[in-house]
């Protein structure tokens, strides 16, 4: 006869679960000590790395791999630079102004 404490506390359906989850997060932490464009807060519209004016999906998938962006602020310019990870070659930057109180 088992006793209770002898089972497994978690089925092998949340180990991998759990497994996945600790995977994504571990993903996007990486992402966003990298500066991915995925965690660069910019809408799925705005990220045509080709400048067609078409967004495709694999410009979205782009967004989570290949495209990294780095933000300056200067005074009251902020400005995000988009560019290949691997090449460093410059997609565009995007710079806006705002207004503090």
């Amino acid at each position: 006869m088992k006793t209770p404490a002898s089972r497994n506390r978690f089925s092998l359906r949340r180990k991998v679960a759990a497994g996945l989850l600790l995977l994504v997060v571990a993903y996007v932490a990486y992402g966003y000590f990298v500066g991915m464009a995925f965690t660069a807060g910019i809408p799925t519209s705005d990220m045509d790395w080709n400048g067609d004016g078409v967004v495709t999906g694999n410009e979205v998938a782009q967004a989570w791999h290949a495209v990294v962006v780095k933000k300056t602020v200067e005074g009251q310019r902020e400005c995000k630079a988009f560019s290949w990870r691997r090449s460093g070659e410059s997609i565009r930057v995007d710079c806006r102004t705002t207004m503090q109180p």
